[in-house]
Order: structure tokens, then C-alpha cells, then sequence
């Protein structure tokens, strides 16, 4: 495991330690939680980035012209 000394601004460190207190974790932990959690949402980003990349205007008309042209049943609509 790595150490990191990070410098936040005093607002930031106030809040940061005033909610790891209400969730009963150690700073540190929140930092990890919140890391985590950038860094999977820049991941989910590239992905999506990703396979929007492969799409196909084709295929997806292709599946939409199989759909059938029927009205919805009422709990449905």
C-alpha cells in the first residue's frame, strides 16, 4: 500500500473530517471511499465512451425494424 501526503484546503478538511465522524470512518478511509468512487466513474465514462465507438446506425435499425407495431396493453402505457 502507498502513502500519499495530500495538502486540502481547511473548508475541505473541515467537512471531510465532520462526515467521516457521522459515517464512524477514519478520514482516510473516506479518502479511499472517494477516490474509489472518481475512479470508477471515470472508468464507466472510457467504457461507454468505448462502445458507443463499436455502434452501428445499421444494427440498430435492424433491431428496431423487428419491433412490433402494435399499440401497448393498458398497464403498460
Amino acid at each position: 500500500m502507498s502513502s500519499l501526503s495530500l495538502r486540502l484546503p481547511d473548508s475541505y478538511h473541515t467537512a471531510v473530517k465532520e462526515i467521516a465522524v457521522q459515517d464512524n470512518i477514519s478520514i482516510n478511509q473516506f479518502i479511499v471511499s472517494a477516490v474509489a468512487e472518481k475512479i470508477a466513474a471515470f472508468e464507466t465514462q472510457h467504457y461507454l465512451e468505448n462502445r458507443a465507438q463499436q455502434a452501428s446506425k445499421d444494427k440498430f435499425n435492424a433491431v428496431l425494424a423487428k419491433v412490433p407495431s402494435t399499440e401497448p396493453a393498458d398497464y403498460d402505457k
